[in-house]
């Protein structure tokens, strides 16, 4: 019990000093090439900790459990909206520019829009996914993303 203990602790603790060297090299990084770090943090940093979601949700979807890809996918979007920008703005107030809100709501908005269109018939197939792939590089493109 003790070794599982200090195994968790010096886990945790590994977790959240690699977290902070990711996101303090993503932030130098888009400094050094001149990008938005608002961008850099979406793409880079939204990439490196959705990835263990999106390796776990076509496991599952792989082995015949559709459910557990869609959960894993909403639940992990809620948490990081509900808690994790919750919890964030509890501790120290966000600032946020205008122009972000005006750009980047929309964009939300219409993303959430078209998947809950795409889940009218119960199904999200090959087609749907391509379009929503399309979506997601139609915008990277056009935030200048690489």
């Amino acid at each position: 019990m003790t070794i599982a203990l200090i195994a968790l602790i010096t886990g945790l603790a590994l977790l959240v000093w690699s977290a902070d060297r990711f996101v303090e090299g993503a932030a130098a990084t888009a400094r050094f090439i001149g990008m938005p770090p608002l961008l850099i943090g979406m793409v880079v940093v939204g990439f490196g900790t959705s990835a263990p979601e999106m390796v776990v949700s076509a496991l599952a979807s792989a082995q015949g459990n559709p459910g557990i890809a869609l959960g894993n996918a909403y639940g992990s979007n809620i948490t990081n909206i509900a808690l994790i920008l919750g919890l964030t703005a509890t501790l120290s107030p966000i600032a946020v520019q205008s122009q972000v809100l005006r750009k980047e709501l929309p964009i939300l908005a219409g993303v959430t829009l078209l998947a809950a269109w795409q889940l009218l018939d119960g199904n999200i197939d090959r087609l749907d996914a391509a379009f929503l792939l399309l979506v997601f590089l139609g915008n990277r493109h056009a935030q200048g993303g690489a």
